[in-house]
């Protein structure tokens, strides 16, 4: 599938009012995770592996990239992130290589296909906490999370807030919304739902997702549905056409064969993170909607 969706929970050392996802025990602090896992902290970690590019983003905007000490090679912002180790992909982790980087924390996304190392370092003694950050509702509570775990819990507090806040100022109001084609891939023909965060970006630059009416993230389609539907646009990411565009079965879309594409670039459409307010106004600015 596109590489759209990688498509994200911890400690706090300072206040005394108990949260929800946090407990305090003898000896340390243990956070719930979005998988429901307890994960116990002796102190606010301080040597970091994120295997979530959205989280690698949420621990630089919290001030704290100097101690990540392993990311992804999808892991591509802030810039400053290319000088730190690459210990592999994000599913499917090199347990090895996360190990080798001494971490006292491995952020890691929650996913059927990272159960068996996540178990694999909690094993060897190494916190880990599974993150579901999938839409922006999970980037706010993950970054009041992740701040806890980082010792910084007003932080990530206040992150939260302005990033919500900054979305809210970006979002656009359209009568006329038009219908947008999300290709996630080809073949089979792949569509993006009403579970994904890029409808959430759609709907407030004032578009309208045209399959956003299923809750699913991403679902197959067929050519014929998406022809009965009739998109006004098709989203492409990047800045050439998609391949798909070109081929003979897909010139049954209009929207498709008469070009009519919306185009962004920037990796701040593959995931939720503190830049989607940036991510919304550049879609609003291509789509030409009024502000």
């Amino acid at each position: 599938m596109a590489r759209w969706f990688f498509s994200f929970a911890v400690i706090s050392l300072i206040g005394c009012a108990p949260e929800p996802n946090l407990a305090r025990r003898e000896g340390g602090i243990v956070l719930t995770d979005d998988a429901g896992q307890p994960t116990s902290l002796l102190r606010a970690a301080s040597r970091v592996v994120s295997l979530v590019p959205a989280a690698t983003e949420l621990v630089f905007a919290l001030g704290a990239g100097d101690r990540l000490v392993g990311r992804t090679k999808w892991c591509d912002y802030p810039a400053a992130v290319a000088d730190i180790p690459s210990v592999g992909d994000g599913l499917l982790p090199n347990v090895e290589a996360i190990a080798a980087a001494r971490p006292d924390l491995v952020l890691a996304y929650r996913s059927p296909s990272n159960a068996p190392a996540v178990g694999q370092l909690r094993s060897l003694g190494i916190p880990v906490l599974e993150l579901a950050i999938d839409r922006f509702e999970d980037f706010e509570r993950d970054a009041r999370l992740v701040g806890r775990a980082l010792g910084l819990g007003a932080r990530g507090d206040s992150l939260a807030e302005a990033v919500r806040a900054d979305l809210e100022r970006a979002t656009v109001r359209n009568d006329r919304p038009p219908a947008v084609l999300i290709v996630a891939w080809a073949d089979p023909p792949m569509t993006i739902g009403g579970g994904s965060f890029l409808d959430e970006i759609l709907r407030r630059a004032g578009a309208r997702n045209l399959f956003g009416d299923s809750n699913r993230p991403s679902f197959v389609v067929s050519l014929e549905a998406v022809v009965a539907r009739n998109p006004d646009l098709v989203l492409v990411v990047g800045d050439d056409d998609p391949d798909f565009a070109s081929r003979v079965e897909w010139q049954v879309v209009p929207a498709i064969r008469g070009r009519r594409f919306v185009r962004v670039t920037g990796s701040m459409f593959n995931r939720p993170s503190p830049r989607i307010g940036e991510a919304v106004r550049t879609l609003g600015a291509a789509l030409g909607t009024p502000r």
